[in-house]
């Protein structure tokens, strides 16, 4: 039978796993209920950043750090409008925040976002439970009373369908088309804008983070961002010299269904591509390769991945639980990036045209700037292209 862990003074907050284990905590943040995949995340920084990333979208994160939100947060760190993350899993309650950027507290942040947390877990035990048996369905629950049907809690967590076959771009993308010109943060003024013309970018909304298009506009790009449902004939309308494939949640084959037919009807014109995260599964999908649901996924800010082309090593920062089958990347398609942690496919390309992908985040700054060259990359080869 699953051991439960037992709480040491009265509980408002239960973690249910779908095989029945049970663990106490106290909760903060909204109260409610919410139920989703378990997944670590091992970042020591960046709590903030993980919880508002589309990408988690359908996840309650247990954060293997210690120390989750002792630098408060502000509205300048969101990736998105609101926190995406279902709830969140600490080890010990967040403390009163210590951080000149901070402007709210952590707690109540959440509950005004209406997001879940329950803190005073063995976060270890959750990790390696996670490691052993894979991505365990979950609900999470925060009652101030301490009232829990613990047997409701648990059939919940087993009648969720998860995230295969589930398609959660559709819920995360905009709603409709908008330009983007906010630069990347500098000391002392902060975010910056973009002048002067750029590269006419059309950027693929799948789950997009801010600071994704951030730093394409750093790299001198003229960025429009289209929904996750945009068509070929609604991408090439706007004359882009380049199209980016962005991050998100989610299975890649159900987002692929729309997703893949859209990309091959770009890639006939032989334009650049950039693609990242769910937008590298994205193109090596149209490309002809498969996808497979991983074990636990690679969640965090130390993943090292490596360059096949260049030999180079580069500290990552990766969030996926899906992965691109190496093993079926067709004719003509070069793997180029690879975990050093697993060996899994990291990043392709199109042998003889500009088209690439990685699975990792170049954006989000983890080595702090081994990955920027992608988008120094994708914005030479549009200005080769222009060139020519």
């Amino acid at each position: 039978m699953p051991q439960s862990q037992e709480p040491t003074a009265r509980p408002t907050a239960c973690l249910a796993l779908a095989d029945g284990t049970l663990f106490f905590g106290h909760g903060f943040g909204a109260t409610g209920e919410t139920v989703a995949e378990l997944c670590f995340n091992t970042a020591m920084t960046g709590y903030q950043e993980i919880m508002t990333d589309p990408s988690y979208a359908g996840q309650v994160v247990t954060f293997t750090f210690p120390h989750i939100g002792n630098v408060g947060v502000n509205p300048e760190d969101d990736e998105a409008a609101e926190p995406v993350a279902a709830g969140m899993v600490v080890k010990w309650d967040p403390t009163e925040p210590s951080n000149w950027r901070a402007v709210e507290e952590l707690t109540s942040w959440l509950t005004r976002r209406g997001r879940i947390g329950i803190g005073g877990l063995d976060t270890r035990r959750l990790t390696r439970a996670i490691r052993q048996q894979g991505a365990p369905h979950v609900a999470l629950a925060h009652d101030p009373s301490g009232n829990f049907d613990v047997a409701a809690l648990v059939a919940k967590a087993r009648a969720w369908s998860g995230l295969v076959g589930l398609d959660l771009a559709k819920d995360v993308t905009c709603v409709q088309s908008y330009r983007w010109d906010e630069a990347r943060w500098a000391w002392p003024q902060g975010y910056t804008r973009r002048e002067g013309e750029g590269l006419r970018v059309v950027a693929i909304d799948y789950g997009a983070k801010r600071n994704i298009l951030r730093c394409l506009a750093s790299a001198g790009c003229d960025v429009t961002v289209l929904p996750a449902t945009a068509t070929a004939e609604e991408v090439l309308a706007l004359n882009p010299e380049g199209v980016f494939l962005s991050n998100g949640p989610g299975d890649p084959a159900a987002t692929g269904a729309y997703a893949v037919p859209m990309i091959q009807g770009v890639l006939e014109r032989e334009l650049p591509v950039f693609g990242i995260c769910l937008g590298h599964q994205m193109l090596a999908l149209a490309l002809g390769a498969k996808t497979i649901k991983m074990n636990h996924g690679h969640h965090g800010a130390n993943h090292p991945v490596k360059d096949l082309e260049s030999g180079k090593v580069e500290i990552t920062s990766m969030n996926h639980g899906f992965a691109v089958d190496s093993q079926t990347l067709p004719a003509g398609v070069v793997e180029t990036h690879v975990s050093l942690f697993d060996g899994s496919n990291c990043g392709i390309r199109i042998a003889d045209r500009p088209v690439f992908s990685v699975q990792h985040h170049p954006e989000a700054s983890p080595g702090p700037q081994d990955s920027f060259y992608l988008f120094e990359r994708f914005a030479q080869a549009m200005r080769a292209r222009r060139a020519a």
